[in-house]
């Protein structure tokens, strides 16, 4: 496995940029069908995605579609997840 500083900018931010699509895609189809009673995506589900690198897609979605940001213990967990991931990407820079 390579270190972490070894790892092209170009695929981190390919990495980021996929999920985070992918992240306001979910976000939106949730938000959907809230608004229709709909079948609904698990929260951890959501927490899930963020995690896996769609943190920067799910803050974007939670503002523009206003999803999610009444629920108090929902935005803790996605501002931990976020957290975590501004110390990953603090510890790729710094091994550059």
């Amino acid at each position: 496995m390579p270190e972490l500083g070894t790892i092209p900018l170009s695929w981190v931010a390919l990495w980021y940029g996929g999920w985070s699509l992918v992240a306001v895609m979910v976000y939106g189809w949730d938000k959907r069908m809230a608004r229709r009673s709909g079948w609904r995506i698990p929260e951890t589900r959501l927490h899930l995605l963020a995690a896996i690198g769609g943190v920067p897609g799910a803050v974007l979605a939670q503002k523009l579609f206003r999803h999610k940001n009444r629920k108090a213990g929902f935005q803790f967990v996605t501002g931990l997840i976020a957290a975590g991931h501004i110390i990953l990407i603090i510890s790729y820079v710094w091994s550059r």
